[in-house]
């Protein structure tokens, strides 16, 4: 038996759950979402709780149990807490500014990078240096924070660039002269 896939998942009040054939649907004070089911897995509500089960023990049931448990559990987690990421911006003349609902972001180029809305991600800038995407999921979150990043990732000699709040960068030393 998988050990993640036998784990209670505890509803929070204030979250309607909605069990169908192939997804679980959630709404909460953050918004709404669903999860995708396995043919053979289920999910049942025992009082304020899932119960993740699954019918066969062949391989590929089994690798399913333990997903299907952990997206079923974020839903629950996203729509009534929600998922955050938090990058800054490192650099001399970088910045970051909230614009038509997406990020406009100065980072070295010769033209500013737009990163346009995405339904369901929130952009907050906090300051020019500064800004959290958050939003109910948290593969969709991941997603714009991951593209966010590529934009201009830190380099390994100064650590410019784009990233996340407390990532370590590996610095290398620089070039040096000798006789």
């Amino acid at each position: 038996m998988s050990r993640i896939g036998k784990l209670p998942i505890p509803i929070p009040n204030g979250v309607t759950v909605n069990i169908l054939s192939d997804r679980v649907e959630a709404k909460g004070p953050k918004g709404e979402d669903s999860a995708p089911l396995a043919p053979n897995i289920k999910v049942e509500q025992v009082e304020n709780e899932l119960v993740v089960t699954r019918d066969g023990d062949d391989k590929e049931t089994r690798s399913l149990h333990g997903l299907t448990r952990a997206l079923v559990n974020n839903l629950i987690i996203g729509v009534s807490q929600g998922f955050s990421r938090e990058l800054e911006i490192l650099g001399t003349g970088y910045t970051v500014v909230a614009s038509h609902g997406g990020l406009l972001l100065n980072v070295g180029y010769s033209h500013p990078v737009f990163i346009g809305p995405v339904d369901g991600v929130n952009y907050d800038v906090k300051t020019n240096t500064s800004f959290v995407i958050s939003g109910v999921s948290k593969y969709l979150v991941g997603e714009i924070a991951a593209k966010v990043r590529s934009v201009r990732p830190p380099e390994p000699f100064k650590g410019k660039g784009i990233r996340y709040k407390d990532e370590y960068i590996r610095r290398k030393a620089g070039k040096t002269v000798g006789k």
